[in-house]
Parts: structure tokens; C-alpha cells; sequence
């Protein structure tokens, strides 16, 4: 059990940072009145501490990041008084005229001009499967059952072969979720799965929601630690209730390596980050624009093209009362990094944000919720900082744009699994049939929610309803998106414990 930990005024000065890869940020309680600084690598005993008050106040700051960008930076967080030491992230704590003083700082400790010359490293590809084997075994929980969730990709699939190169088949179970379509990764999965010689288990998606699912999700979301408006935020109370034994379980994620590996930017993205250099300059049109405009995206800072995705400040300003423009942010951070290679550029702003503290958080939420272990292989230290000095020769190719080129050839030699012909797939719940299939309690809970101004965020979700029944593919996707998110955002509000003790 993590410890809650507590800086007292008048104590020595400490500095706090989260390790390289942060395998375990590291969570901050400060209060209001500067005389309570508690520190803890759970958030969840953080949050549960008697010296920590409660019913929390939400930050109005990290809402207005929910809603325009899809995730808070590090340190910010949803809460007021609770910050996030996340990848790079320090602070420095003490005591100035009898009250906690605190300095946040962030590095990026991943600069790719850091990475050994080719000549000076080959990458040992049996050193590597026995490092992520050894990452998963020392934190596993002997008394609980073990699932990896697997996909068809490289990071999952790299685990899986590590854990049964070492011959620990038993130990684990393979567990994936049937999507639609060509998102579908079931199949590949179970197939891989018989290969190697795992159990193998396939959860599906719910359309129709019944009594017993909505239970289950607004049980999921009294008592989540923090919002998380990620697209498969809403499976995974669905996936525990298909399978029990996800609850209290080792639960191994392929997330983790963004940072260490570095996030290549798509064609499309690096076409748009070049355009926004100039067309962002245009930010006054962002109290104008409405969300789903053409306009919206070519006023984004070439910051918010890595990753970030949401409602125009227009919309935003007129449903939520104390909205927070976060243009200033983006624009700040794109200033002080426009000296740097692109790669880095990316790297670090994805993965400090949208790797961090969008996909791996929502599981590290699911986690939390329901009392599971979760198993992070490659944001272990040693894993990362192997991967960290590794010559970029062996980890991208600039010009095809090609990600984690070691563990393509790895699982190609040893399981015949292409990742070229595959393409990109990633986890995808398609939570668009649900919402339309259950619009009445999505709608209910938004409307009714005391977040929003309620004429306006009638008129915004009117706005949506109406784009999702042209049935348009991008501008119904992205209104699906928004419907989705402000459905999240109001049932954590209503129902979460930390906000309404």
C-alpha cells in the first residue's frame, strides 16, 4: 500500500519528481491556505485522506482543458489544491513566512540529440523481451489473476512475447475487445494468443443499455479518482461487468513508451503544424468560431496538433461560466519549443499529455476504482532508459514516418506478425451506436447537470444531435465526441463521491 505522505511548515525543504518514465507519478495535496502539503504515489489514499478536504472544488482551469484540449496538463489536474508530478515533472517544497511555498518545474528528459551514435549501441533484442518480462513479474500481486490487454499492436504484442518467451503462459490471460469493422482486433488477437499458448478472452461491446449497466457506470463514476473523457472511458465498467475477475486483478497495459520511443507526428499533422504556424495567429477567432467550424481547427497553435482535440472557446465560454481560454498555454509552449526538432516537439507534448494523462490514466482510473494492480512494463525505469539512449535508426524512419521499428522487426522474426501491413489500429470502443441508442439518459444527465448554463448547453447539444442525424462522417463523429465528453463530465459531477461528500 502506497503511503500518504506529509510536508510540515517549517520542514527541511524537499524536492519531489516522478521517475523517468512515470511508472508512478507522483500525486500532491496543497491546500487553499498553504498550511497542508501531503504528497503520495497513490492518488487514491491521497484524495481518501482525513486531512484532505472534502467535498473537492473542481478547478475550473482543468475543466476548461476537458472541454477545449480533451486532457488537463500536468501539474494541473480537475481539482483545485491537486496537482499531478508526471514525465519530467519536479517541485520544490518549503516554508516561506510560516506557509508552504511550491515551485513547480518541467524538463523533457527524452531529447532524442541525448541518443547513443549507431555505432556505440546494437539493440539486444533478447535483452529487451527479458526486461519486459522482469518489469511485469517484480510488480506482480501473486494473490490476484493476471490479464494483459492485448490488441494487434506492438506494444501488447511485445509484452505477451516477452512473458512467453519466459514460459509464463499460465500466469496470464489475453484479454481484447471485439470491435466493428476493420477496428476489429479480436480475431488477430485470439490467433496470437493460441500461437504463444495463452488463455484468451474477448469482451463486446454494449449497444442497449439496460438497468444493470447504467448501475454499473454511475457506480464506476462515484468513485473515480479523476475525470477521463478518453473514447473507451465508458467500456471498462462494461468490461468488468462482462468479466468479474477484472475486479482486484493484475492488470498489464502496453502503454508507457511514447516518451522513451518517441511520437512521430502523421502526414496529416505535420502538413497542419507547419499551416497553424501562421494561421494560429488568428486566436481572437476562437471567442467566434462554433466548435464543429472549418475555421476551428486552422486556429489551433501547432502545440494543439499534437493531440489535442475539443470545443471552440466560443461554445465553451457560453456553457461553462468560468471557462478558461487555453490558447495562452498552447501558445506558450509552442514558443518556447519552436527552436526544436519536430520529433521532440511531438514527443513532448503527446506523450507528457495525451499518452499520459488520456489513455494511460484512464486505466490507471480502472485501476483505482476497482482495487486492481496496474502493470506498466514499459514505463518501468530500466525499460525506459534503455530505450532512451537506443539510436534513432533502430526506433523511427523520419521520411516513412514509422514508429518503433525494433519491436516491428522483433515481432516479426519471432511471430511472423507484420505491423506494416496491419497499420494502426488502437483500442476503440465506437461509442457512437451507444449514445444514439441511449441519447434520452446521455441527454438527461447533461441537461440536468448543474456544470452547464442551461439554455446554452440545450442550444450546443441540439447544435450536435442535429450534425450526428445528418450523419456526415467527420462532423458526426466529432459531435458524437463532444455529446460523449460532456456526458462524462456531468455524471462525474453528480455522482462522484470526492465532489459531493
Amino acid at each position: 500500500m502506497q503511503l500518504v505522505n506529509q510536508y510540515k511548515i517549517n520542514d527541511p525543504r524537499i524536492i519531489l519528481k516522478s521517475d523517468l518514465a512515470s511508472e508512478f507519478p507522483i500525486y500532491i495535496y496543497w491546500s487553499k491556505e498553504l498550511d497542508i502539503f501531503l504528497y503520495s504515489k497513490s492518488i487514491k489514499n491521497l484524495l481518501n485522506d482525513n486531512l484532505v478536504k472534502k467535498p473537492l472544488d473542481i478547478c475550473n482551469k482543468g475543466l476548461s482543458f476537458l472541454l477545449q484540449s480533451n486532457v488537463v496538463p500536468p501539474p494541473q489536474t480537475s481539482y483545485k489544491d491537486v496537482y499531478i508530478l508526471g514525465i519530467g515533472d519536479q517541485t520544490n517544497v518549503c516554508t516561506i513566512d510560516n506557509k508552504i511555498d511550491v515551485k513547480f518545474e518541467k524538463t523533457f528528459p527524452f531529447m532524442n540529440f541525448n541518443r547513443l551514435p549507431p555505432e556505440e549501441m546494437k539493440p539486444d533484442e533478447n535483452l529487451i523481451l527479458e526486461m519486459l518480462a522482469e518489469a511485469t513479474l517484480s510488480r506482480i500481486d501473486k494473490s490476484k489473476p493476471s490479464f494483459l490487454f492485448h490488441s494487434s499492436g506492438k506494444d501488447s504484442n511485445s509484452i505477451a512475447l516477452a512473458l512467453a518467451e519466459a514460459g509464463l503462459q499460465n500466469r496470464f490471460t489475453l484479454i481484447t475487445h471485439k470491435g466493428e469493422g476493420l477496428s476489429d482486433e479480436s480475431e488477430i488477437s485470439k490467433k496470437i494468443a493460441k500461437q504463444l499458448g495463452f488463455k484468451h478472452k474477448i469482451i463486446h461491446k454494449v449497444d442497449e443499455l439496460k438497468i444493470e449497466h447504467k448501475q454499473e457506470i454511475e457506480n464506476y463514476q462515484n468513485k473515480v479518482t479523476l475525470p477521463s473523457t478518453d473514447g473507451v472511458t465508458l467500456g471498462y465498467p462494461l468490461y468488468a461487468q462482462q468479466i468479474s475477475e477484472l475486479k482486484n486483478a493484475n492488470i498489464i497495459d502496453g502503454g508507457g513508451n511514447d516518451s522513451s520511443m518517441m511520437v512521430l507526428p502523421s502526414a496529416r499533422d505535420l502538413k497542419f503544424i507547419a499551416i497553424s504556424k501562421i494561421t494560429h495567429y488568428a486566436s481572437f477567432l476562437r471567442n467566434l468560431v462554433k466548435s464543429e467550424s472549418l475555421l476551428s481547427p486552422l486556429i489551433r497553435t501547432p502545440a494543439e496538433w499534437c493531440g489535442m482535440s475539443g470545443m471552440s472557446f466560443s461554445d465553451t465560454k457560453k456553457i461553462f461560466e468560468n471557462a478558461v481560454n487555453v490558447f495562452p498555454y498552447w501558445k506558450e509552449i509552442t514558443n518556447s519549443r519552436k527552436s526544436w526538432d519536430i520529433v521532440d516537439f511531438n514527443t513532448s507534448i503527446l506523450a507528457f499529455n495525451i499518452a499520459s494523462e488520456l489513455h494511460i490514466r484512464k486505466v490507471r482510473i480502472f485501476a483505482d476504482t476497482y482495487d486492481s494492480n496496474l502493470i506498466l512494463p514499459f514505463a518501468n525505469e530500466k525499460v525506459a532508459t534503455y530505450f532512451a539512449k537506443m539510436p534513432e535508426k533502430y526506433l523511427f524512419d523520419r521520411k516513412k514516418l514509422k514508429n518503433k521499428l525494433i519491436l516491428r522487426k522483433i515481432l516479426k522474426n519471432k511471430i511472423g506478425l507484420d505491423s506494416d501491413a496491419l497499420g494502426k489500429r488502437g483500442w476503440n470502443y465506437q461509442a457512437n451506436s451507444i449514445i444514439k441508442k441511449n441519447s434520452d439518459w446521455f441527454m438527461k444527465e447533461i441537461l440536468s447537470s448543474s456544470l452547464w448554463n442551461k439554455l446554452e448547453i440545450k442550444k450546443l447539444t441540439n447544435r450536435f444531435l442535429k450534425i450526428i442525424l445528418k450523419n456526415t462522417k467527420y462532423y458526426s463523429n466529432f459531435s458524437n465526441r463532444m455529446i460523449y465528453r460532456l456526458y462524462l463530465l456531468s455524471v462525474w459531477k453528480s455522482k462522484n463521491k470526492y465532489l459531493n461528500y
